[in-house]
């Protein structure tokens, strides 16, 4: 069972957090209000049910005292059938206020920047790459996030050998983190002739946004600028002048380029985003690397045997490899119904985390 006085400590912060949003002063300082109000909001469900759990509690405890006093049978089975009802509701509050006492994801409520690139297939592998694209497009359309292309380089049929977007919305980072790695296909390509299965593999990079300026610094001698002329849709205009950026971060080595917008500024400002998502990303697999030495990295070469998920399209089904969870609704999931497969993983890493600390 949970320690009780650690959720007494809860309410009450939650309590003089809530005293404090009430005290007009604070509007004068956005910094302390902003700091004051998402503490607040993080802490608002751990304490709701905390507060339930010690009133269940403190309800259980005179149930029970009032049946070791009570001699009417009918007041008795009352009393008994209270007791059970409280135990139960306070076996399920614990299992919930477990959960949300596990460690927050620091990034969890971050914008992210995804990357998609062909690995594994060709032709075949740049035009699922397109399809992935799509998907995750539908996904955030249907949660009401926002999608923007950083870096698009097209190929033939409808495919990419490189798309770079930003999401924005509500914890994007939360529910997408799981796309990281590789994505297997398994269908027949419209250029094969002869009605063959061909399998093909996608890499996926989900990247949480740098969002504040302070957050990654980026000195200007650390970075290496280069502009060149863009290649690919957009007119005339691409091939006239200098408008695609390349930046070089020479401490670490980490490239990024952009040749999405019409302008060199532009395209600038877009590179210094990625290459923040970038460096952040790389110190919070440092950080994680410190806990766990052998923790791959979330991409790995694109070799087929590292896949995360395949979709296969001559049975309709997509399975995700890590949680052994398969759906015979391919068409549903390319039109990015993924909410299924982001709820049981992250029921799959609370599980995890839950175990590592002893607490299944």
């Amino acid at each position: 069972m949970i320690d009780e006085s650690k959720l007494e400590e809860v309410v009450g912060r939650f309590a003089e957090l809530t005293e404090r949003m009430s005290d007009e002063s604070l509007y004068d300082d956005p910094k302390a209000y902003r700091e004051v109000s998402v503490e607040r909001a993080g802490l608002e469900e751990l304490a709701t049910k905390s507060k339930e759990f010690l009133e269940a509690k403190s309800a259980l405890a005179e149930n029970k005292a009032e049946l070791s006093k009570e001699s009417d049978p009918s007041m008795s089975a009352l009393y008994k059938e209270e007791i059970h009802n409280l135990e139960e509701r306070i076996e399920a509050l614990n299992d919930e206020i477990r959960v949300l006492l596990l460690p927050k994801d620091p990034y969890a409520d971050k914008n992210i920047i995804m990357e998609i690139r062909p690995a594994a297939g060709g032709d075949e592998a740049a035009i699922f790459a397109g399809d992935l694209f799509r998907m995750y497009n539908r996904y955030a359309d249907s949660k009401g996030w926002s999608v923007s292309i950083l870096d698009a380089q097209p190929t033939g049929l409808n495919g990419y050998k490189e798309m770079v977007f930003e999401i924005q919305g509500n914890a994007v980072y939360q529910h997408l983190k799981y796309e990281s790695g590789v994505h297997r296909v398994q269908r027949v390509p419209e250029t094969e002739s002869q009605g063959r299965v061909h399998t093909s593999t996608v890499t996926v990079a989900v990247l949480p946004e740098a969002e504040e300026v302070d957050e990654i610094q980026v000195e200007s001698k650390d970075l290496k600028v280069d502009t060149y002329r863009a290649s690919g849709a957009g007119g005339q205009h691409v091939n006239k002048t200098d408008s695609a950026v390349r930046l070089t971060h020479l401490p670490t080595g980490v490239v990024v380029a952009c040749q999405d917008e019409r302008s060199q500024h532009q395209n600038r400002d877009k590179a210094m985003r990625i290459l923040k998502a970038k460096l952040l990303d790389m110190e919070r697999q440092r950080q994680e690397q410190e806990l766990a030495a052998d923790r791959k990295s979330q991409v790995g070469t694109g070799d087929r045997s590292e896949k995360i998920r395949t979709y296969n399209y001559p049975q309709s089904r997509v399975t995700d490899h890590r949680i052994g969870m398969s759906v015979k609704n391919l068409s549903a999931v390319m039109d990015g119904d993924l909410e299924p497969f982001c709820r049981a993983l992250q029921a799959h890493e609370q599980q995890e985390l839950l175990a590592a600390e002893g607490g299944v």
